[in-house]
C-alpha cells in the first residue's frame, strides 16, 4: 500500500504525529522516509478537508528542530564513536565515505551546512550528531536547525499544498473539458457527415448517369 493510500485510513492527530515523529527521528539520525512522508501528508491535506495544512506544516518544523537538537546532543556526548557505531548499524548512510563528505561540509561552510543540509537526504541525517560530534557551539547550531526547520518544512507544505489543491483544480477541470470535448467531437463528426452525404446526392442530381448502372452485356 502506498504512504498516502495508508494515511486516508488514519485520524488527522495520527497524520500530525506521525509526520513530526518520522522527521524527529530522521533529524535525529535515524535513515527513515521524512520527506517522502512530509510530502504524502501534505498532498493529502490537499485532498481531504480533515487535514489541516497549518497544524502538519507546525508538527513537521516542531520534528525537524526537536530531532536535530536531540542529535547535536547525542553527537556531543557520545563523540567520533557514536558516527563508527552508526558506521555499522546503517553502513549505506553512515559509512566513512559519507562520514568525510558530511565534514568537509561542515568544516567548509559551518552554520550554512547545518541550514542547507535540511534540504539534502544525506546531511539532513547527519546535521544533528555530526555537529554535535564537531562541537560546534549550540547556539549557531540552533540558529541554523530553527531556519532550516522552518524554511523545508514549512516550504515544502506551502509548496506542495498548493501544487495539490491547483492539480486538483485543474482535474475537475479536465474532466468536465474532456466530456464537453467529447461532445463537441460527436456533433462535429455528425455535421461533417451530413455535409458529404448531401454533396454525393447533390453530385448524382447533376449527373444522372452515375445513379443508374451501366449494362454489363447484351443479350443475343
Amino acid at each position: 500500500m502506498h504512504i498516502q493510500e495508508w494515511l486516508e485510513t488514519v485520524p488527522a492527530i495520527a497524520v500530525y504525529l506521525l509526520v513530526g515523529g518520522v522527521i524527529g527521528l530522521e533529524s535525529l539520525g535515524i535513515p527513515l522516509p521524512g520527506e517522502i512522508v512530509l510530502v504524502s501528508a501534505t498532498l493529502l491535506a490537499a485532498t481531504q478537508d480533515h487535514i489541516n495544512p497549518y497544524v502538519l506544516a507546525a508538527c513537521a518544523i516542531a520534528g525537524a528542530i526537536i530531532g536535530d537538537s536531540i542529535g547535536y546532543l547525542i553527537g556531543r556526548k557520545g563523540g567520533k564513536p557514536l558516527l563508527e557505531w552508526l558506521g555499522r548499524k546503517f553502513p549505506k548512510h553512515f559509512g566513512p565515505h559519507h562520514v568525510a563528505t558530511a565534514e568537509r561540509s561542515f568544516q567548509k561552510w559551518g552554520m550554512w551546512a547545518v541550514f542547507v543540509g535540511r534540504f539534502i537526504a544525506l546531511l539532513r541525517i547527519f546535521a544533528g550528531p555530526l555537529a554535535g560530534v564537531l562541537k560546534m557551539p549550540y547556539w549557531k547550531f540552533l540558529i541554523a536547525n530553527v531556519l532550516g526547520g522552518i524554511v523545508w518544512a514549512g516550504g515544502t507544505v506551502a509548496v506542495i499544498y498548493s501544487v495539490g489543491k491547483v492539480a486538483e483544480e485543474w482535474l475537475k477541470k479536465f474532466s468536465w473539458l474532456g466530456l464537453l470535448a467529447a461532445v463537441l467531437f460527436g456533433l462535429g463528426s455528425l455535421v461533417v457527415m451530413r455535409i458529404k452525404a448531401k454533396k454525393a446526392e447533390a453530385a448524382r442530381a447533376a449527373d444522372p448517369s452515375e445513379a443508374r448502372p451501366e449494362p454489363v452485356g447484351t443479350a443475343d
